[in-house]
């Protein structure tokens, strides 16, 4: 095998998303090895091309949302950029899209219609509400997901309305979904003979997915999780706690030897070897009384101090961690997690580095989201169109 192999070179990935699931379920082929050919509007583009912080009119986020992914606009309002993105479609292995539900139907590239134009195609749909349901027509962005999810009803603190997590999350959770389920529909084609299927994500199961315990709790105890702050509700002690130089920490002394550990390290050997302390339904039910010893430890030491303490004894705890933090951390920089790269004009910058990690076709960065149409001759050239005919496409619109 060849050492520049990747997992997935030899996929041929269009995808027709913008702004986050779709694109980044997208990014994640290419890094390891698809071939990605983002169809975008001649107008304008990925709306993501202008998001957040912006470096000489473009978005940082765009460079690393869509790099090593070939930038195609096409007009598919126009019939000749139709059947441009039907040609493309003819011998693709996967499309991601993220439009709403009817939109590409009204473009006439339902999946009855692309499956009988590819029988091997793989369809990944992400939406707000699914394909089906009573619901599938209405707009749902992410954090409509990681609402009706269950996800912001038990983020933030009990005395405070519910909060965003920091991150669009339910997008980029769906778009782990939407990677899943192509690699699964694709091991059904390749080891099942199977043919091609639609991989159908919705944000809110995404999100609704990944809620633990949350159904069975509800459904046999009757039983609602509500906000609980920086604790996690039922396993204790696991909390976040301020250093008296004004720093925070996360510590998890949940397990049972961890916890004896943590109190014996803290000079509390009355709750290390107090019985009824020694399991978590015990340590929850004494839940206040814990954190407050915790609280009056971690409040009388600097961080430096109480990670130190929390390492010789073995107890999980980490700062919490800003970028400014990360970009020296040497855990970060022994596992590769900031690439090198430049922008447009020269300039270096880092992007987050490549997850996860496979010791023998492992993913790269091979260059920064592209200029809008930046791959327009290339790909229409491999379709076997001739610079004449590229200049008459790009007259009429088409491109």
């Amino acid at each position: 095998m060849p050492l520049t192999a990747k997992p997935l070179s030899g996929l041929k990935v269009i995808e027709l998303g913008t702004l986050i699931a779709g694109p980044f379920a997208s990014r994640i082929c290419a890094e390891f090895g698809a071939q990605v050919i983002k169809v975008e509007s001649p107008d304008g583009g990925d709306p993501l091309r202008k998001w957040r912080k912006l470096y000489e009119g473009t978005s940082l986020w765009w460079f690393v949302q869509a790099r090593n992914k070939q930038s195609l606009t096409l007009n598919l309002k126009h019939p000749d950029g139709l059947a441009i993105l039907k040609q493309l479609l003819g011998d693709a292995d996967i499309l991601i899209e993220n439009f709403r539900p009817g939109v590409l139907e009204k473009l006439g590239l339902g999946w009855e219609t692309l499956h009988a134009l590819n029988p091997k195609l793989v369809m990944v749909r992400l939406s707000g509400f699914g394909q089906t349901g009573p619901m599938k027509d209405q707009p749902g962005f992410g954090a409509v997901g990681e609402s009706m999810g269950g996800l912001r009803y038990i983020t933030g603190f009990e005395d405070r309305p519910p909060v965003r997590t920091g991150i669009s999350i339910g997008d980029s959770i769906a778009a782990l979904w939407g990677v899943i389920g192509a690699l699964m529909a694709l091991r059904h084609r390749e080891v099942n003979g199977g043919n091609g299927q639609v991989v159908d994500v919705a944000l809110y199961e995404a999100i609704f997915a990944m809620m633990e315990s949350m159904v069975p709790e509800f459904d046999v105890f009757g039983f609602i999780r509500e906000r609980t702050g920086n604790i996690m509700p039922g396993i204790t002690p696991s909390s976040i706690h301020t250093t008296a130089d004004g720093k925070h920490v996360q510590i998890g002394a949940n397990g049972d030897a961890i916890f004896k550990r943590f109190m014996q390290a803290i000079d509390r050997n009355d709750l290390a070897n107090d019985p009824a302390l020694a399991s978590n339904d015990g340590r929850d039910s004494r839940r206040d009384e814990l954190y407050g010893v915790i609280d009056r430890w971690v409040n009388s030491q600097s961080l430096d101090s109480v990670l130190a303490t929390l390492n010789q004894a073995e107890v999980p705890a980490s700062r919490i961690y800003s970028a400014e933090d990360m970009f020296s951390d040497p855990q970060f920089l022994a596992r590769e997690m900031f690439i090198q790269a430049k922008l447009p004009d020269g300039k270096d910058f880092k992007m987050p580095g490549i997850v996860p990690k496979l010791s023998e076709t492992p993913g790269s960065s091979e260059w920064v989201g592209p200029e809008l149409g930046e791959h327009n001759n290339v790909v229409l050239a491999s379709l076997g169109y001739d610079a004449a005919r590229i200049a008459r496409l790009r007259e009429s619109g088409a491109i």
